[in-house]
């Protein structure tokens, strides 16, 4: 059985935080290696992300890292998206439901509020899935994000397996009704996590 593995890097990133905070990080490399025995061998990986536009030398590394094959690195084709930056003048409270408006508190209104938000990576998710259906039996999806249930889904019912390899918390419910099989990688951590540091 031939599996592609599609990973969004912002997804992993969130939960890696919430789970091994900021010292420690999931390894790629430790992760391919337990998906390919909790699952089979991966005939392709893509990592998509999305970055700022200047130079970035560790995470320049990280990236050709993440590119390396095996034994020294994970084999993944890294896509990279941009960032697009929004003014900010409120926002919504959770817990009341009220439009609050928000503003610096170095500088009150005269200062300027972005929020940064990837552009591309889902759409990205999505294509590499459909244009490669023809050379996959499996899609392994690493992404919580319900934005991608009509791909998953088109591809469920033609004939596609949908495996998931997701945290247990930020994960849609819709993608999880629809798998065949869900590796959940914080019930794992103590094998993909890689050295403080």
């Amino acid at each position: 059985m031939r599996r592609l593995w599609l990973i969004d890097a912002s997804y992993i990133h969130a939960n890696n935080l919430a789970l091994l905070g900021p010292n420690r990080r999931v390894d790629y490399l430790k992760l391919r290696q337990l998906l390919e025995q909790e699952l089979g061998p991966l005939w392709r990986g893509y990592f998509l992300n999305a970055v700022q536009d200047e130079a970035h030398e560790a995470r320049d590394r990280f990236h050709n890292w993440l590119q390396s094959a095996a034994p020294g690195g994970p084999n993944l084709i890294v896509r990279l998206y941009g960032l697009k930056s929004e003014r900010v003048r409120n926002a919504w409270c959770a817990d009341c439901g009220n439009k609050v408006d928000v503003s610096c508190p170095h500088g009150g209104s005269g200062h300027t509020l972005l929020n940064q938000r990837q552009m591309g990576v889902d759409v990205g998710l999505a294509t590499l899935a459909l244009i490669h259906r023809e050379r996959y039996d499996s899609l392994v999806l690493s992404s919580g994000d319900g934005d991608l249930i009509d791909a998953v889904e088109h591809l469920s019912e033609n004939g596609k397996g949908i495996e998931l390899a997701v945290f247990s918390t930020g994960v849609a419910t819709d993608l999880q009704a629809r798998a065949d099989r869900i590796v959940w990688i914080d019930q794992h951590l103590d094998a993909v996590a890689g050295q403080p540091g």
